[in-house]
């Protein structure tokens, strides 16, 4: 029997309001006790790598990534994902982007994310488009972002209840409507109120803020987009506004900083009490916040 693709999966989930989480991988121990998670849980998930996870955590590689996938991976409940590729970083560096996203698709990566949120509206389309056009060689799915999901810098955030309140980088509707025209992006990150948990070294152990949804600010993004929404920043995020996205029109949810810190937290006791801790924390997220048991049966995997 032929693999589902993650395009067909995610569109599926994005049309029966199932959510599918993404969990990144920041260290490779973590992702045995995740994909045991999606298993137990009966539910769907990507398991994911963003650039960062690489670059100031121990996940090495893209390739160390794909093979520790390879050898744990149960497709029955599991795809992989390439998270945050940014064209301009967390440090505001320029990042050499391409080969990135070339060896993942050549890797075997089956949905990928360019994130050029950075740029000027133009610029973003552009390059978020030649990835596109990258991808379609190889029929994986691209993910982009438009507007500021904000956390992942150095510097401490503003206080919550000001950037909410001024809606500071919500994502423009009528943006998005040309971005999905223009790029033919599979896949939407947007901007409508969550926020990243810090990945600085002098942050990355702050608890995140509790984050608020603006679920008619979704609704105007959804209406003019017609394809999956993305909800990144999604630990923290109280229940009722998560499962209120989903039926507004967000398919994926990326889980980073719950698991990273349950990992971190027990790692000095032993690799194997972190990676419990992983399990448990994920079993919570899925069947308790995300209220995802025994949903596999809703998908065509």
């Amino acid at each position: 029997m032929a693999k589902t693709f993650a395009r067909d999966i995610v569109n599926a989930a994005w049309r029966a309001q199932v959510l599918i989480p993404a969990f990144n991988t920041p260290y490779l121990p973590v992702m045995a006790p995740t994909v045991r998670a999606l298993r137990d849980a009966r539910c769907f998930g990507l398991i994911a790598v963003a650039r960062p996870e690489w670059t100031k955590f121990q996940a090495h590689s893209i390739r160390h990534v794909r093979d520790e996938y390879e050898r744990v991976k149960d497709e029955r409940f599991t795809r992989l994902h390439l998270d945050h590729v940014p064209v301009i970083d967390e440090d505001d560096l320029e990042v050499d982007w391409r080969p990135i996203l070339a060896d993942a698709l050549r890797l075997g990566y089956e949905s990928v994310m360019i994130d050029a949120s950075r740029l000027p509206l133009d610029a973003n389309i552009a390059v978020t488009r030649e990835v596109v056009e990258m991808a379609r060689a190889y029929n994986v799915p691209v993910e982009a972002e438009l507007g500021a999901i904000l956390g992942h810098g150095e510097g401490p955030l503003p206080p919550y209840e000001e950037l909410f309140a001024s809606r500071k980088g919500f994502t423009d509707p009528d943006e998005a409507r040309r971005f999905v025209a223009e790029t033919g992006a599979d896949w939407l990150s947007v901007a409508f109120g969550s926020v990243h948990g810090a990945i600085s070294a002098a942050r990355k152990h702050e608890k995140k803020v509790a984050a608020r949804l603006d679920i008619e600010h979704l609704d105007r993004l959804s209406a003019v987009t017609g394809v999956p929404l993305v909800l990144h920043g999604g630990t923290g995020i109280p229940k009722a506004y998560v499962l209120q996205a989903a039926r507004h029109g967000i398919a994926k949810i990326n889980i980073a900083a719950a698991t990273r810190q349950a990992y971190e937290s027990h790692l000095q006791e032993s690799v194997e009490a972190a990676q419990q801790a992983v399990y448990e924390t994920a079993m919570r997220i899925l069947c308790e916040d995300l209220d995802l048991q025994n949903t596999i049966g809703r998908l065509p995997v």
